[in-house]
């Protein structure tokens, strides 16, 4: 007698079926056309099993995003705060620039009206980052590397604003090659020397 099929294992194929459908879609498409329907029929899957999983289609795509993206690793601390923010912005940039921006832009715009989208973007995606950039920051302040008079949150969203700003609005490539000089200007200020 064969054995019985193990629902577990269905579950984990579906899983994973309807995240890589979730992303393929939104990649290929545009995150506005991606629909319930659409990823059910590309996973093999019926939409019931994805609302048993996910209340919306914007809370499947952000799992998918993060499952893509893998667990957060942390920041880079080589002891040099402007080659490892360089660094770090230049990763960002990397992975917006691709197939990973179109599918952010669309969360970030649905989150706009969805405020538990907007709470679970917050919670599971950037708090963390920005609590690892901040402790970061702290000891590159503690170093006197910066300046004790900017809150390190402060520091954080003056980083990293302005490629969001670039990803959001459009008002310029994201370029990993410029990083270093933005960096410079946003370090060492903008005043006339």
């Amino acid at each position: 007698m064969p054995p019985a099929p193990n629902p577990d294992l269905r579950n984990q194929r579906a899983h994973r079926a309807i995240l890589d459908a979730a992303l393929d879609i939104a990649v290929r498409d545009g995150y506005a056309r991606v629909t319930i329907e659409g990823i059910a029929h590309t996973a093999g899957v019926g939409k019931q099993t994805i609302y048993r999983w996910w209340p919306s289609k914007a809370a499947v795509v952000l799992e998918a995003l993060n499952d893509r993206t893998g667990p957060f690793s942390g920041v880079p601390d080589t002891g040099d705060i402007t080659a490892d923010i360089t660094a770090a912005a230049q990763g960002v940039i990397r992975a917006l620039g691709a197939d990973l921006g179109i599918i952010w832009r669309g969360l970030v715009a649905d989150a706009q009206s969805d405020p538990r989208l907007a709470e679970d973007l917050r919670t599971d995606f950037l708090e963390p980052r920005n609590k690892a950039w901040q402790d970061r920051l702290d000891q590159a302040v503690t170093a006197g590397e910066l300046r004790t008079d900017v809150p390190t949150r402060t520091m954080v969203e003056l980083l990293f604003g302005p490629v969001y700003y670039r990803l959001l609005l459009g008002t310029g490539p994201l370029d990993p090659d410029d990083t270093a000089a933005r960096i410079d200007y946003l370090l060492n200020g903008l005043k006339r020397r």
